[in-house]
Formats: structure tokens, sequence, C-alpha cells
């Protein structure tokens, strides 16, 4: 089953009109894990992160942050500057991942 990004933009629909934001980002954090889980299509686990960043769920955005890492996701390059990561910046698993992708602090 591959899931579209009109497959993602209804399940944010879906889960905004059910439960407002938070339950908007949690449907399309599921449609993103099932797409990668299926391996139907590349889902970057950056963007996903995003997403946990967004909700507040810290311990897994530095999960996916980490998977984008060893999977040398092209949108770390916007770790230090991407808005939606700044509930993450205060965090010290942060400044690790900055070190590590060799961006500069």
């Amino acid at each position: 089953m591959q899931i579209t990004s009109d497959g993602f933009a209804a399940a944010l629909d879906a889960g905004f009109r059910s439960g407002g934001w938070p339950s908007a980002l949690r449907k399309g954090i599921e449609v993103y894990l099932a797409q990668r889980k299926a391996k139907t299509d590349y889902v970057s686990p950056y963007g996903i992160a995003q997403l946990y960043a967004d909700l507040g769920d810290k311990d897994h955005a530095f999960e996916l942050l980490n998977t984008a890492y060893q999977e040398h996701d092209g949108g770390l390059i916007a770790l230090r500057t991407d808005y939606t990561l700044d509930s993450l910046r205060s965090d010290p698993r942060y400044t690790e991942l900055v070190r590590k992708v060799g961006l500069p602090q």
C-alpha cells in the first residue's frame, strides 16, 4: 500500500477534526511511520522528527534525528536554523547531534 502526500494530508485533516493540532500531528506521524515500515517510498526521518518536536515529544524526535544522522538525511543541513526544532535546542542531545553532524556550534 503506497501512502501519498494526499494520504498524509487526509490524515492531518482527520486528526485535526477529531482532536486539534496535536491529534493531527499524531495522525501524520502514524502515516509516515507506516510508509517507512512498508518501504513503499522514502520518508525522511528528519521530517518525522520535526513532527515529534512540534508535538513536544523530545525522546522520539531525537530517536528520529539520530536515524536521520545514520541515514545521512539531507535535512540535517538545516539543523541549526530549523525553527520546528526550537523546543529541542536546550537539550544536551541537540548539542551532541550538532557536533556529530559537523555543523558550527
